[in-house]
């Protein structure tokens, strides 16, 4: 018994420590990426601000009397006040967008899921579009933001309360409702720009390729508890996830709640998508890209899953705006767009990639 038992106990403790390895490696990869990108997003622009320089303010606002402040006039100036808002925002509303990406492909069993299946993204761009057009402000500069945060979470709701049926909601009903209604609210959407002027439908059509041009640190304020709360009840909702893996009805076998949990999932998605494109505009593809990319690297495992797509949609979002602001001088890109171009490639690949291994996970 004694020769029988050491091997597994080496395999057992071989396999804890590859793990414990593997996320060690990936979270420091990860995020010495995003201090990278950070670091890059807030020191390029009209106002060029060296990385050391960059890294001292930061240092002297948190107390540390060491590293050199920025010798330009303006640099301290253009740093808190124009570049960190921008920069922390895309970072949130990445982390935001990948996390809800990863719950929806764990909630739906398929990596090809992404939160726009739900028609949050959709959603928000029509009640923001209406706004726009009828040159609503009721809650002042922020009624554009609120209009799309409501949208997105009414449509999520609305999708849900028509595809549940007998007390519950079958996986494919709830795409298939999904797509109907993005289709309405893309007509709708269509709608609001054949109405609008010209002055509103330049405005819906930039808010809807998504920008995070004029980020405030008031927009961060309310973005950061939105995406901490998702991000948080979706570690949560991790060890479920993974349960749900193994099938609706092996899930409920071992007392997995699946009905509930895929309610409790749903509203974490559609407060994640609709805190993120509120002040973003419609950013594509990042819920779909990020967590299939770490799913290739970390495997399918939620518990690392979830805060590791958090860090890499950070990553994704901060680079994609630091390309928007500086891949031709004097302009600023749409950042739905460039997302847009590297997702739809990688969306034509992950369909090949899904049809050879009959729909499998990665």
């Amino acid at each position: 018994m004694a020769v029988t038992t050491a091997p597994q106990t080496g395999s057992l403790r071989e396999r804890i420590a590859g793990s414990l390895a593997t996320r060690v490696g990936l979270f420091g990869v990860l995020g010495a990426l995003l201090v990278v990108v950070v670091v890059a997003g807030a020191g390029q622009g009209a106002v060029n601000i060296p990385a050391n320089e960059v890294l001292g303010s930061i240092l002297h606002k948190l107390g540390l009397d060491i590293g050199t402040l920025p010798t330009h006039p303006r640099g301290e100036d253009a740093l808190w006040n124009v570049r960190f808002p921008r920069v922390v925002l895309a970072a949130l509303a990445g982390a935001a967008l990948a996390t809800a990406g990863a719950v929806m492909q764990g909630v739906f069993g398929n990596p090809l899921a992404e939160p726009g299946v739900i028609g949050v993204a959709n959603g928000a761009a029509l009640c923001a579009a209406f706004v726009i057009v009828f040159d609503l402000a009721f809650v002042g500069n922020w009624t554009i933001a609120v209009a799309a945060f409501i949208g997105g979470l009414v449509t999520t709701f609305l999708v849900y309360l028509m595809a549940r049926e007998n007390g519950r909601t079958e996986v494919v009903t709830l795409v298939l409702t999904g797509i109907a209604i993005n289709a309405m609210t893309s007509a709708g959407l269509s709608f609001m720009l054949f109405m609008a002027d010209t002055t509103a439908r330049e405005e819906i059509v930039f808010w809807t390729l998504g920008s995070l041009n004029g980020a405030r640190w008031e927009q961060v304020w309310v973005v950061l508890p939105l995406a901490a709360f998702g991000i948080a009840a979706s570690i949560l909702m991790a060890r479920q996830l993974d349960l749900l893996a193994l099938g609706d009805r092996a899930a409920r076998h071992v007392g997995v709640d699946v009905e509930r949990l895929r309610v409790r999932a749903i509203v974490v998605v559609a407060v994640l998508t609709a805190g993120a494109v509120a002040f973003c505009g419609v950013i594509a593809f990042v819920g779909l890209v990020v967590p299939h990319l770490i799913r290739l690297i970390a495997g399918p495992g939620h518990r690392l899953l979830i805060p590791a797509s958090a860090l890499g949609g950070a990553v994704l979002l901060v680079a994609a705006d630091l390309w928007a602001r500086t891949a031709i001088v004097n302009a600023d890109l749409p950042i739905g767009m460039l997302t847009s171009l590297v997702g739809g490639p990688f969306f034509f690949w992950l369909i090949r990639r899904a049809r050879k291994t009959a729909g499998g996970w990665a």
